[in-house]
């Protein structure tokens, strides 16, 4: 009987130290594969870095590059586009001005009554139209009539209290956020479509020429004063109110820059110096890059598997439509790698962009005790019901990397443009104020993005930071594309006559 006993005893025994084992071995298999996760968080930090002295770098670097764009075309990187913009507003632009933007599926007509500086921006109006899909694969002709109906259609809803000087034509700001070569400040030839557009036949023609044609056709009686993209628009709705904004920064989907430059600066300029003797310049610079921007694999897969490997690569690493998508290529290679959502990876985390910048935002600014909005995140994008708080706070960490590197990348960018102007460090004697006007949702939405660039424009002006302010300037591409028709108008000079 004692024999049994013993014999169980041993089996017991060797049993509950088989199991132990199983635990052990499967706590030692769990806390290698976090080991393996928090690798590779480590390693993006470290690849993601952006010290001071490489911010310093970046900037040096756009600035070279911004030299170059204006010393010829095609000689960087920087487009550096001339604007035909010589004539920014003052302030005291008074009268009744329109603005068409076009960028997308859908475009916006504007009416706007400039009060001049008593009363800058009286009752804005604006009417968003969708465009038929047949319409954006169609004739130019068809695409631009329709265009012209809506504003004629807007035209008629003025109200009793607007009316125009006798004699006097209605003017209208052209935003159109399409490739194009300008060719004055009311002139531009398509070079391609995109966001969903092809209609050859506009190609290669002038699309101010295309709009003014069809609003002849209804007899619309409208000038166009100025052909503008969004950037420029952001520089002179911010100057239209601040008469010391220099550059504009658009931080949205997409990423872009345009500055006041010295006109006797741009080499490539080769026809009569304005009056004013300054051209508003478009970077592009969304297509920067240099040897010291820190990429990573994620980058670079995430390039290779773009519409356009090779360019626009600093856009790439800061505007809105590609940070959530780093973020998810990132919890892929940890899923894939450390099993860091369980054995299996969840099939949505493998959906090319599903993680939008706005979801990393809000994970981002999570503050609640059990990070309660990254849980819900995870479960209703991709579908993972049971995250711990361990991995949660994980997420929060690596979606920090990300923006951070953003954010302070674009610090590194508005010092190139700085440097450019001799704006970035505080010579004696001389109390200059420089404003950039921002404008985005990233800008405007992601506060810890906009925080982490802001403090780090402080840190690489250090005191010179006093005399740079960062303002919101709203609605370039409407606002700011009416403002630019008031300054530019046909009107003008007789009326300072």
């Amino acid at each position: 009987m004692r024999k049994v006993a013993v014999t169980a005893a041993v089996v017991c025994a060797a049993a509950a130290c088989a199991v132990a084992a199983l635990v052990v071995r499967n706590r030692m298999k769990s806390l290698g594969k976090w080991a393996k996760a928090m690798a590779i968080i480590k390693e993006l930090e470290d690849k993601c870095g952006t010290p001071s002295a490489k911010l310093r770098q970046v900037a040096d670097a756009m600035d070279v590059e911004m030299h170059a764009g204006l010393a010829s075309e095609g000689g960087s990187k920087l487009k550096m586009l001339i604007s035909y913009v010589d004539n920014l507003p003052t302030g005291g632009e008074k009268g009744l001005f329109y603005a068409l933007d076009l960028g997308g599926t859908n475009f916006r007509v504007l009416r706007v009554q400039l009060g001049g500086s008593e009363n800058p921006v009286v009752k804005p109006e604006f009417k968003e139209v969708s465009i038929p899909p047949h319409l954006m694969v169609g004739s130019s002709e068809a695409l631009f009539d329709f265009i012209a109906a809506a504003l004629a259609k807007f035209v008629a809803t003025e109200g009793e209290d607007i009316c125009l000087p006798p004699g006097r034509q209605r003017e209208l700001g052209f935003t159109f956020s399409f490739p194009v070569r300008q060719l004055s400040i009311a002139s531009g030839t398509l070079i391609k479509w995109t966001k969903g557009f092809s209609i050859k036949d506009t190609v290669g023609q002038d699309v101010v020429g295309e709009l003014k044609k069809a609003m002849e056709r209804i007899g619309l009686d409208m000038c166009v004063a100025a052909l503008v993209n969004d950037t420029v628009g952001t520089l002179a709705g911010g100057r239209y109110n601040n008469p010391d904004v220099i550059a504009a920064v658009i931080l949205g989907t997409g990423t872009n820059a345009a500055y006041v430059e010295r006109a006797h600066a741009i080499p490539k300029w080769h026809g009569l110096l304005p009056k004013s003797g300054e051209m508003v310049i478009n970077m592009e610079w969304g297509n920067f890059r240099s040897s010291h921007l820190p990429l990573t694999e994620y980058d670079q897969s995430l390039d290779a598997d773009s519409l356009n490997p090779g360019e626009q690569i600093f856009e790439k690493l800061i505007s809105g439509m590609y940070l959530g998508e780093i973020v998810r290529r990132v919890l892929c290679r940890m899923a894939e790698e450390a099993g860091f959502f369980g054995d299996t990876v969840p099939s949505k985390l493998k959906i090319p962009f599903i993680l939008r910048t706005p979801d990393l935002s809000a994970m981002h600014h999570d503050t609640s005790s059990d990070l309660k909005v990254v849980g819900s995140k995870l479960k209703d994008i991709l579908e993972i019901p049971n995250s711990s708080l361990k991995v949660r706070k994980v997420i929060v960490k690596l979606c920090d990397i990300v923006a951070s590197r953003g954010a302070r990348l674009s610090a590194a960018g508005i010092l190139g443009i700085l440097k450019k102007l001799g704006r970035d460090t505080i010579k004696e004697g001389e109390k200059q104020k420089s404003v950039v006007a921002l404008d985005g949702g990233l800008f405007q939405h992601y506060t810890k993005f906009r925080n982490c660039m802001e403090s780090t424009l402080q840190e690489l002006l250090g005191d010179a930071y006093e005399n740079l302010s960062i303002i919101h300037s709203n609605d370039g591409s409407g606002i700011g594309a009416a403002i630019l028709a008031a300054s530019h108008s046909q009107y003008l000079q007789a009326e300072e006559s």
